[in-house]
């Protein structure tokens, strides 16, 4: 069966959850006419993405409080266009784990031949569904639950044997004097990525510039560009193009 009738099949399934408020992998089979093998792999790729929780023998919706958490905001989606429309085709590319750099996931469905590697597991689901497959690579290494990446000594190796055209990482918080900083103590991984790639594109927030976190990510000379929004103040921008970093400021349809 094509991608595009698994996600077809994936679009009523969650029709009917959201609608019935529970169902059983032997209704849906039943309904869709496909294995119940088939129904438990959907529930698990749904359940991956956010958009059902699993339960014994079938599946019930996201709690509503839990949605409006975990989707995206309309900034991180402008940023995730921004980003994307800086690949082109044939590139190798390697991703960070977090919130802002998974938005660019769907932006990524008409680029052709790309090779990606990451080490989070969300970013990964979301490439496996796109209609135009992406060759993945993992980084593997220590999981951190908190953060649902691999980290770690192992990780390191795995991306210093590769090199990358673009490196894609968010922020947690935009020092202008110092770099990028991140709640993360562990940031050894990015800094790989950042020596392996050929350009470094960071992912952020403008509401993140200015923000101070002790734990220093990526300082300014290791950086290329930042994705942010609109919203970037101007003398913030000027300090950041004085430092010789390309600052995109991606629009947000509403917002500013």
């Amino acid at each position: 069966m094509s991608k595009r009738n698994t996600q077809q099949r994936r679009h009523q399934i969650l029709a009917l959850v959201n609608e019935t408020g529970e169902v059983s992998v032997e209704q849906l089979a039943r309904h869709f006419g496909t294995s119940e093998v088939t129904i438990r792999k959907d529930l698990t790729a749904m359940e991956n993405h956010g958009l059902l929780l699993r339960r014994h023998g079938g599946a019930i919706p996201v709690p509503r409080e839990l949605v409006a958490e975990d989707a995206p905001s309309e900034v991180k989606r402008a940023i995730g266009r921004a980003a994307a429309a800086l690949i082109p085709d044939h590139h190798r590319i390697v991703i960070d784990y977090g919130r802002t750099t998974a938005a660019m996931i769907p932006e990524l469905e008409a680029k052709r031949g790309l090779v990606v590697m990451t080490n989070s597991l969300h970013v990964a689901n979301a490439l496996r569904e796109l209609e135009n497959e992406p060759t993945l690579l993992m980084t593997g290494g220590t999981w951190d639950p908190h953060f649902e990446a691999f980290q770690g000594q192992v990780a390191e190796r795995v991306l210093r044997s590769y090199d990358f055209d673009q490196a894609f990482i968010g922020a947690d918080g935009i020092d202008l004097e110092r770099g990028t900083c991140t709640f993360n103590e562990q940031t050894g991984l990015s800094r790989v990525m950042a020596e392996v790639a050929r350009e470094v594109v960071i992912l952020a927030e403008s509401s993140k510039v200015g923000r101070r976190i002790p734990n220093l990510e990526l300082p300014w000379d290791q950086i290329d560009t930042l994705v942010t929004d609109s919203g970037l103040e101007s003398p913030a921008l000027t300090q950041l193009e004085q430092l010789g970093v390309r600052v995109i400021c991606a629009e947000v349809s509403g917002h500013y």
